[in-house]
Parts: C-alpha cells; structure tokens; sequence
C-alpha cells in the first residue's frame, strides 16, 4: 500500500470563517484523533492531499511540527458541486496495528455466453488489516458464472493478513438473468394463445 508523506500544520482559529481562510491559501482544515489522545486540528497541503487521496486507504505520514504520526483517512467531506476537500478526519495508527477498512471489490473473467447481468450488491468489503498493509483492493473472478449464482463474502480471496469484519455469508454480488428475455418469452405466450 501507498505510504505519502505530508507536512501539518496545527490551528488554532476554528469555525467557517477559519476554514474559508485555510482552503483560500489551498490548504485544508483537518482534525487528527486516536488512541485515546486529545483531537489535533492541523491544516494539510491541499494539492498534496488531494493526489495522496486517490488512492484508496492511503496511509499518510504526517510531520505535525517535528512529530510524526501516521494516520489514515476516516472521513472526506468535499464540496458537493466542485468536488474540492472541505475538510478530513484522520485516525491515528501504528504500525502493526489491526484497523477496520472497506476495500473496494474488482472482478475479472467473463461471465458465461448468454444474456446475464451482474449485480454489484456491495460494492466495498469491510475487513480487517495491518495499517501498515491495508489492500487498496481485492479481486474475485466471475469467470463461467451463469444466472442464480452469487459470491459471498467468504468466497473472495484475501491478502495475507487481511480477515472479513462483515457476516462471511453476505452476499457481495450475484448474477441475474437479463430482464429484457422475460418479456419477449411472455409476449410469445401471449401470441400463442392469440392464434390457439
């Protein structure tokens, strides 16, 4: 996993008038929290955090004058119609430490011939993981799987490590038939019965 480096800054001036000020010097408001300590607001270079928060889970190493901590993103609050960072919650970690995280779940193969769809019924997987080694993702094969079949949770392989924190038999996703046939096979009946 991705281990980014960045440099913070504590504050002192709270409320939205201070967070205005903050992210017009493109930076943004932040509040670090864990281990039972007291929550540290502190400002982050917002360019650097915004690169370093696209990858999923992403560890951070941040120099908060002269101590470095390492913490990871809990909550990203963006502003709803330019998508620019309002302001991040970090939640302290060590190394060695066991966190509980959602990982995005990828497939790969093809479904078998035929008129299928597949239906992402979580799109995350709740888990639990050193936060030195957090995946940013985990990946299930679909390949050959025809309407009716499903993937629990249990059926998707981890990384070394890394353990369900959700029931192992929630249903992470499942194929279904196209909608589309059913109607064509009724309209026929209903011809059938038309000319009968």
């Amino acid at each position: 996993m991705s281990e980014i480096k960045l440099a913070a800054e504590t504050r002192t001036e709270f409320g939205k008038g201070a967070a205005r000020r903050i992210r017009r010097d493109s930076k943004v408001p932040a509040v670090v929290y864990g281990h039972g300590t007291e929550p540290v607001h502190i400002t982050l270079p917002g360019h650097e955090l915004q690169l370093a928060l696209r990858t999923p889970n992403v560890l951070l190493t941040l120099d908060i004058e002269g101590k470095t901590e390492l913490a990871i993103p809990k909550a990203v609050q963006r502003d709803a119609i330019k998508g620019f960072l309002e302001h991040v919650d970090l939640l302290l970690v060590k190394r060695g430490e066991k966190v509980t995280v959602e990982v995005f779940v990828q497939t790969e193969g093809e479904l078998a011939p035929g008129s299928f769809l597949l239906e992402h019924v979580l799109n995350t997987l709740t888990v639990e993981a050193e936060a030195t080694h957090i995946p940013e993702s985990v990946t299930v094969s679909i390949a050959g799987l025809e309407a009716g079949a499903s993937i629990l949770a249990k059926d998707i392989p981890l990384p070394k490590g890394t353990t369900l924190a959700i029931d192992e038999d929630a249903v992470v996703l499942q194929v279904l038939s196209a909608q589309a046939e059913e109607p064509a096979e009724g309209e026929a009946a209903g011809t059938e019965a038309a000319e009968a």
